[in-house]
């Protein structure tokens, strides 16, 4: 074995791409001050920070989607100057964003083709040939399960982020020089984190500079070969993984130690709030049974295709069940803290009366708004698709729920909405102070998530459904959610927390429920229990 340590095979790279003094402003406001970094051939760069450190910003500089204000860039020595997300793409390169860019009414042979299409007699898209293309793609990286013609749309977040990477290896140009990668595992899990990893490794063996955005710090110590702490747009620290590790990287980027991740376990649950009875959906999922009780976070863990979101919107009434029944069941005042004021309710009114579907009357929720009505609320998993509406303020987005109660006949009562969505800003500690009137596409990935949370407690809950709740979003907002979590539960709302992260579904619940193939496979207590069993469970290699 190679004596050559880490560092000193680093130094001894090809200088793939180099930023210096770059800065970034808007307006009389500076984001980025001075960034300077270096990234080798053949290597991962991690690029760590907290929310609204100015990552995003960077991310955007280097995929030309954003104009530096002062510096330079150069790729492989040369200095080059981006005014175009062409511009990066012509230079090697391409970005993945957390945010998905995929043409949902689209298939994924289209998404990843776009412009590229082989073709017959000069004019006509050879579609075949399209398709086994964009199929031998898929299988070259890892995710050949997903099928090329499948409409984008119909995918699952997970999947569609399969796509996204796949996406940025396809270009005439030929592969990338430059791979930039947005919390590319924020949706992954098990053997499709493994091919994510297994993929990083085979560009990093052939001189492709990974450039690796990410929160989850576990990953970044196991892949990365240099580590970048950025803190209120300034690198503060530089290192490696040998000589760091997760306590001193949150430690660099919040500028104080870690507190405690997890709260406290709680009590005992109490009531049932949400009963479900052999829900089916055909395609997603079947026979689904379980039970939501008062006072006590339950989670749902299960890799890509386990029907584990799909089994959510089904629940909530945004998707139709083809069997089965949903019993939302409990009366009093709602633990949310908010309005009441779910669909069907009147200003005035309190909260609506709990509502029963069961299957004895071929009833399930129709409807969302008959799912609100009844005391639940979901936070979906893509924030900025079906969170959000990103062209309307955050008081705007936080008001969306509770629009029936905000209303006098006709009109708007925007004093009211106003006065409810500052309390709500207070209450979660959503930034800036003053976030209420901005724009919500302004704010950081954990603040808009902080919106989204906001929005469903104003509709005062019993029953909490949520998907990712913390996909891409740092340490210290994570805490904070999970803080928010326990609280409600010990004020008696029933949480149901569906993460593709092991260390939170079983850190942050009482129990953990798993899913495999569109089945329920086990129901485990998360004291006590390790991740190898909840993995094992999910991959069918339980004992």
């Amino acid at each position: 074995m190679s004596s050559t340590t880490p560092s000193t095979a680093r130094s001894a790279a090809r200088t793939a791409l180099e930023i210096r003094g770059v800065r970034k402003a808007y307006g009389s406001t500076e984001v980025l001050h001075g960034v300077d970094l270096t990234g080798r051939a053949g290597e991962v760069l991690a690029v760590v920070g907290a929310n609204g450190a100015g990552k995003s910003t960077l991310i955007k500089v280097l995929a030309g989607a954003e104009r530096m204000s002062a510096g330079e860039l150069l790729l492989d020595g040369e200095r080059v100057e981006l005014r175009s997300p062409h511009d990066a793409h012509a230079h090697g390169i391409r970005t993945v964003h957390q945010e998905l860019t995929l043409v949902p009414e689209l298939s994924v042979t289209e998404n990843l083709l776009m412009g590229h299409f082989p073709r017959r007699f000069g004019r006509l898209i050879d579609w075949r040939a399209a398709h086994a293309r964009a199929r031998d793609l898929l299988e070259s990286i890892g995710y050949g399960a997903i099928d090329p013609r499948t409409r984008a749309g119909r995918l699952t977040v997970a999947r569609q982020q399969m796509v996204e990477i796949a996406k940025a290896l396809v270009s005439e140009g030929g592969e990338p020089r430059v791979l930039v990668l947005d919390e590319p595992s924020a949706v992954l899990a098990g053997s499709d984190l493994e091919a994510l990893f297994a993929l990083i490794r085979r560009l990093q063996r052939r001189g492709v500079l990974i450039v690796y955005v990410s929160h989850r710090l576990a990953e970044v110590t196991e892949l990365a070969t240099s580590i970048v702490v950025i803190k209120d747009g300034r690198v503060v620290a530089e290192t490696v993984p040998e000589r760091t590790d997760e306590n001193e990287l949150i430690r660099l980027m919040a500028g104080r130690g870690p507190g405690r991740l997890y709260p406290a376990r709680r009590p005992g649950p109490g009531a049932p709030l949400l009963t479900v009875s052999g829900l089916r959906r055909t395609g997603e999922f079947q026979d689904i049974s379980l039970t939501l009780r008062a006072g006590e976070i339950t989670g749902l863990f299960g890799l890509v295709g386990s029907g584990r979101s799909e089994l959510a919107r089904c629940v909530f009434g945004a998707e139709p069940a083809h069997a089965g029944s949903v019993t939302a069941s409990g009366a009093g005042d709602r633990p949310g803290g908010g309005s009441g004021g779910g669909a069907g309710s009147t200003p005035g009114d309190g909260p609506p009366a709990p509502t029963a579907m069961t299957g004895g009357g071929a009833r399930l929720f129709r409807s969302p708004r008959e799912a609100i009505a009844a005391g639940l609320a979901l936070v979906t998993e893509d924030r900025k698709r079906t969170g959000l509406v990103l062209g309307l303020t955050t008081a705007e987005n936080i008001g969306l729920t509770t629009l029936r109660t905000t209303t006098r006949g006709p009109l708007l009562d925007t004093g009211r909405r106003r006065r409810e969505a500052t309390a709500m800003v207070e209450r979660l500690d959503i930034r800036p102070a003053h976030c209420a009137r901005l724009p919500v596409h302004t704010l950081s990935g954990g603040n808009q998530q902080k919106a989204v949370l906001a929005k469903w407690l104003l509709t005062g809950p019993r029953v909490l459904l949520l998907d990712e709740p913390t996909r891409g979003v740092d340490m210290a907002t994570r805490a904070e959610i999970y803080r928010m979590l326990d609280e409600l539960a010990r004020a008696g709302m029933a949480v149901l927390l569906i993460s593709s992260d092991l260390t939170e579904v079983l850190g942050a619940t009482d129990r953990v429920l798993v899913m495999r193939e569109g089945r329920l496979t086990a129901d485990l207590p998360s004291d006590g229990t390790t991740e190898d069993t909840v993995l094992a469970h999910a991959i069918g290699h339980a004992a």
